[in-house]
């Protein structure tokens, strides 16, 4: 009989963990998945003069940025929010007040209010943090349902209009800050959950009871959580807003706490970098797919199901186990 086995590649023995290389193969091993997404998405943004793919790019980058949010939050401590759209959504009123009735200038309202919003919606989920599993993910669920319909019921920032004349952005910010905020988001968390900080958040997912008993305030890194989470979320809202220069109350869609967990599933929960690649799946295969309109859903629904049968650990997880192993047969 023979059967598969699956064994690391030498120079990946050779090279985990260890930052001396004896060669330049060795150090081309380690960069090479590292550096060139990160190069091609730079050369998408600057290079490519087409501005329907530009705007695709940076459509996609912010459900990457949601997306990223997300995962952080549910992947590292294990809040499992269903309501992304509870960001975006202050960060897009937010952004849109700051500029509108504030007089800020683009470039300051798209900075400061995703820090504004972040805040706001972390006291809005504080309370929450005392529920558990599906009763902290319906709370969350809930909460942009709500605010729309306040919106819309009682009128205020614009009611069902919105609110008009959201200055734009310069072209060449337009164009690149959404990419900047993502890798640097991307490159900021993974280091965080290196640090002791990282650590601890990530033992709150594993095991939070056991973190409470050891003598560690979870409420209180549970909060620090949600607000980095939320400030990702409002930053992709503000941007949003300022792309398209109107903000209404589509900002809570249901789509926009979906998309980025489908996108999570796709690329693989838990590592930060699968949901981005998740989301720049789905996002050009929603416009490929627009023709279909509500068809659309059933594409998403085919190709989840689809994924969690034959690779429910992501794509992510799959390229790396093809790129750092071997597989081979043995007689056994």
């Amino acid at each position: 009989m023979r059967r598969k086995e699956r064994i690391d590649r030498p120079i990946k023995v050779l090279t985990d963990g260890i930052y001396a290389l004896s060669s330049g193969r060795h150090l081309l091993y380690l960069l090479g998945p590292r550096v060139a997404p990160v190069l091609i998405l730079i050369a998408l943004v600057v290079a490519v003069p087409n501005l329907y793919i530009q705007r695709v790019i940076a459509i996609a980058a912010v459900y990457a940025l949601l997306a990223l949010s997300w995962d952080f939050l549910a992947g590292t401590t294990g809040l499992i929010s269903l309501g992304q759209a509870l960001f975006f959504g202050v960060g897009a009123y937010a952004t849109a007040i700051g500029n509108t009735l504030l007089g800020l200038p683009p470039v300051v309202s798209v900075l400061v209010s995703p820090v504004v919003a972040g805040a706001f919606c972390t006291g809005l989920l504080v309370p929450c943090l005392g529920l558990r599993g599906i009763y902290f993910s319906m709370t969350t669920l809930v909460y942009p349902l709500l605010l729309a319909r306040v919106v819309e019921a009682t009128r205020v920032l614009g009611g069902t209009d919105g609110i008009l004349g959201v200055a734009p952005l310069a072209p060449w910010l337009e164009r690149s800050i959404v990419v900047v905020m993502l890798l640097g988001g991307v490159i900021a968390l993974r280091r965080l959950l290196a640090t002791d900080l990282g650590l601890v958040l990530r033992a709150i997912g594993d095991d939070d009871l056991a973190v409470h008993a050891s003598g560690i305030d979870v409420k209180r890194y549970q909060i620090i959580a949600i607000f980095i989470s939320a400030t990702l979320g409002a930053f992709a809202g503000a941007y949003f807003t300022h792309l398209y220069m109107v903000v209404g109350i589509s900002a809570f869609a249901l789509d926009l706490s979906i998309l980025p967990i489908a996108a999570a599933v796709l690329g693989g929960i838990g590592t930060l970098v699968g949901p981005v690649l998740g989301a720049m799946i789905l996002v050009p295969l929603s416009e490929a797919a627009r023709d279909l309109g509500s068809l659309r859903m059933v594409v998403y629904s085919v190709l989840l199901v689809m994924m969690i049968l034959w690779k429910p650990e992501g794509f992510l997880s799959f390229f790396r186990r093809k790129y750092e192993q071997v597989e081979r047969w043995v007689d056994v």
